[in-house]
């Protein structure tokens, strides 16, 4: 078993300002998606520009952040809305929602596709490869942040969380335990599938020409089945619990319409490519 580096959340600070791993891990996943757009745009016939690169990733950034804070409050933490509004402005401390971000990041595509003329499956193929990075660099600051733990297990990676620092996950056990029983370290295998795996089979799809809206749609399909996997193994959330069969998490049903989209998605464009037609909004 393996015992959790109980990592300090923050990590450092100026005067009253606090710095989080968690916000700069979001950093991080921004400014990888930036240069790997820039790099993609420069490629010969992209008929993208480094300018088109930066505007689509300043709108990006916009729809995740406020798309993942309003989507995780709604899909998960409504209660704190009541209790506080104002807790929807606490980003640092954790609490962001993909489904919700990627919401947010569809609206923030069509505006861009708008003001540059461009069809709305035309911007999300080119962002999808772009967008594993910042989900890997998103559950490692979960991981950091000591949130998303798995059941227990005996798995040899399995990790034990000190006691003095997650006391609900030693709840019933001795009084003056150390550590916690071992846990799956899931936004690990998050990190994992939704971040490197999921990047690299888009980053080589998407480096060949393929028909409009293939590339998000292997990346709906490849992101739902990711997480509807790995949630068989994650603790759902404390205040929700299983939504129905003693078994279904939040996390599950919200990436069901992902799953079944994105097969009837990548099924459709390349039916629509040998047919001759082209996908909706292919030329913009």
């Amino acid at each position: 078993m393996l015992t959790y580096p109980d990592i300090d959340p923050v990590a450092f600070q100026l005067g009253p300002l606090r710095v989080h791993w968690y916000g700069l891990m979001y950093l991080v996943g921004f400014a990888l998606g930036w240069a790997l757009g820039r790099w993609r745009a420069s490629r010969p016939g992209s008929g993208w520009t480094a300018a088109m690169v930066d505007d689509v990733i300043f709108y990006a950034v916009i729809g995740i952040i406020a798309g993942g804070r309003l989507g995780y409050m709604f899909f998960y933490g409504y209660d704190q809305i009541l209790a506080n509004p104002l807790n929807v402005l606490r980003v640092w401390e954790g609490g962001m929602s993909f489904h919700g971000g990627l919401i947010g990041v569809m609206v923030a595509i069509w505006l861009f596709g708008r003001k540059h003329g461009l069809g709305f499956f035309r911007v999300a193929d080119f962002i999808a490869p772009l967008v594993p990075p910042g989900l890997l660099a998103g559950r490692i600051g979960n991981f950091i942040n000591g949130e998303l733990w798995g059941h227990a297990t005996q798995v040899p990676w399995a990790m034990q969380l000190p006691c003095a620092r997650f006391p609900e996950y030693c709840v019933g056990l001795p009084i003056g335990t150390a550590l916690s029983p071992a846990l799956h370290p899931s936004q690990l295998y998050q990190a994992g599938l939704e971040g490197l795996v999921l990047f690299v089979v888009l980053w080589w799809f998407s480096s060949r020409p393929r028909p409009t809206m293939a590339v998000s749609g292997l990346f709906l399909l490849l992101y739902g089945l990711f997480r509807f996997s790995v949630e068989f193994v994650r603790q759902p959330d404390a205040h929700i619990g299983y939504v129905a069969f003693d078994w279904l998490t939040m996390g599950q049903l919200l990436s069901l319409p992902m799953l079944v989209g994105g097969a009837v998605m990548l099924a459709l464009a390349y039916a629509l490519r040998g047919s001759g037609r082209v996908a909706p909004d292919a030329a913009g």
